[in-house]
């Protein structure tokens, strides 16, 4: 009875605190250069943070609140903004990757493909995380999009963690698996210039305002040890913080027998599975094709359209390899996406991030300080601004043109920074709404937000690191 009364004290202290501090970032006087609606804005994200975080209500709830308070108060013009986010490409992309992921499942495929993974290549959970870690940078050379990779790579992930009987919200290796899923997603965005639209757009800045000529092979040649880095010691971090020390040898060794006698006893493909393989491997080409199908084809496919025609053939009559009723979609985890997206866009577009970000500048003093401390301080800046922004583009048109401009200012040659920060912007690995990446695996329950805070928020620094000794030491023999 004790337990339960600390809880609910605990839970209504959340709920006073977030809420109080809403109030005072909403009613206290707008600072200068801060618009109305902005400073809305950023009372209720703070709001959301908090809550997302502490959980004192469902997290989908919390979502339903902000749409409902966005157009209340005035923190979006309209209110399709906050409840149109349902309609929102993400959400329907996470419609059609539940699909996929049970069409895998209810086919057996999924199972086969894991199955095979981990009997031929991996004896251990460490050793599956490695195989995940060297698909994801696979991957990322032929699938052109964050979020088509994760959409691939979470059904298979799934199966395996279902044959280790390892429970959402109980497994320490699930846990594992899944944060360390979306963090080598964007360890591996990082390497290829092509992976990400912002990565890609910091390289027209970068070009244009500088004068230098970066390409798809120097940006990968210079991109390649940080990332390799930071996966490195981010791989080990989480195993310290993850290892389940309950786990023997012997429990391990008799899983591995399970595995290949259940492989075995699957037989030859069935016609459903070979209907999902098909479906699968249409997916897989039109995503790895999407930078030229409008050359070749005349128009281009999308990621989520893509998605969405995947899911189609799973559901249709003849062609399809599952009926509506056994998609085994999480409408809360959609309720959730919208809101998070819903408040996210409002940040963005009313103008609240940009001036955070222009004033934590303004207030540090760049422009005072010693040259190669200031190149530190935007490198650490790039890879956390992602706790504010939501959008990697939006962070590139801001900070990237920013950067060049004070190096310029400071006699620091721009173009090695610039390209160096550029490598952290797809660094977006601290809670689900800044990235579609980070939504998919939560959605899949095996880790809260605040475990995707804690690990993220290491490996950021971690990432961090890296790029301040690629730009002291390695990037200028690059370019």
């Amino acid at each position: 009875m004790t337990d339960k009364k600390s809880k609910l004290d605990h839970r209504w202290l959340t709920v006073i605190v977030a809420s109080l501090l809403a109030l005072i970032l909403l009613l206290m006087p707008t600072p200068e250069g801060l618009t109305s609606v902005a400073q809305k804005s950023m009372a209720l994200f703070v709001f959301a943070l908090i809550m997302w975080i502490a959980r004192p209500i469902p997290i989908y709830q919390t979502s339903i609140v902000l749409v409902l308070l966005l157009p209340l108060i005035g923190a979006v013009k309209d209110q399709s903004s906050a409840f149109g986010a349902l309609g929102f490409d993400i959400i329907w992309l996470m419609v059609a990757a539940f699909v996929l992921t049970s069409a895998m499942s209810a086919t057996n495929l999924g199972k086969r493909i894991a199955l095979s993974l981990t009997t031929r290549f991996a004896k251990t959970p460490t050793q599956v995380l490695v195989i995940f870690v060297i698909v994801n940078y696979i991957l990322a050379f032929f699938v052109p999009s964050t979020t088509a990779r994760a959409s691939l790579i979470v059904p298979i992930a799934l199966v395996i963690l279902e044959v280790y009987q390892e429970l959402p919200g109980k497994s320490k290796f699930g846990k594992l698996m899944m944060l360390q899923g979306i963090q080598n997603n964007a360890f591996a965005t990082s390497v290829i210039m092509t992976a990400t639209s912002a990565q890609v757009l910091a390289v027209g800045f970068i070009n244009e305002q500088t004068g230098a000529k970066i390409g798809y092979l120097q940006w990968m040649m210079g991109a390649i040890p940080q990332a390799l880095l930071t996966t490195l010691f981010a791989f080990f971090v989480g195993l310290k913080l993850y290892t389940d020390k309950d786990k023997s040898k012997e429990k391990l060794a008799q899983a591995t027998a399970v595995l290949k006698q259940q492989l075995e006893d699957m037989g030859p493909l069935s016609k459903n599975e070979k209907k999902a393989l098909g479906i699968f491997l249409i997916t897989l080409l039109l995503w790895a094709t999407g930078d030229y199908q409008q050359a070749w084809l005349g128009f281009h496919i999308s990621t989520e359209q893509t998605a969405v025609l995947s899911m189609l053939l799973c559901l249709l009559p003849g062609i399809g390899v599952i009926k509506w009723k056994e998609a085994n979609i999480k409408w809360d985890l959609m309720i959730f996406s919208a809101g998070a997206y819903a408040i996210g866009k409002a940040v963005d577009k009313s103008g609240a991030a940009t001036w955070t970000i222009n004033h934590l500048v303004s207030m540090i003093g760049l422009d005072q300080i010693n040259p190669s401390f200031v190149a530190v301080i935007l490198i650490f800046i790039t890879i956390f601004s992602h706790l504010i922004f939501t959008s990697k583009t939006v962070r590139t048109t801001i900070l990237i043109p920013a950067i060049i401009t004070l190096a310029k200012q400071l006699g620091i040659d721009p173009a090695p920074l610039a390209l160096v920060c550029s490598f952290g912007i797809a660094t977006t690995i601290t809670l689900p709404p800044h990235s579609k990446v980070n939504t998919l695996y939560f959605g899949t329950g095996y880790f809260t937000i605040k475990d995707e805070l804690v690990y993220g928020l290491v490996s950021c620094f971690i990432a961090s690191c890296a790029l301040c000794l690629v730009y002291f030491t390695w990037i200028r023999f690059v370019i």
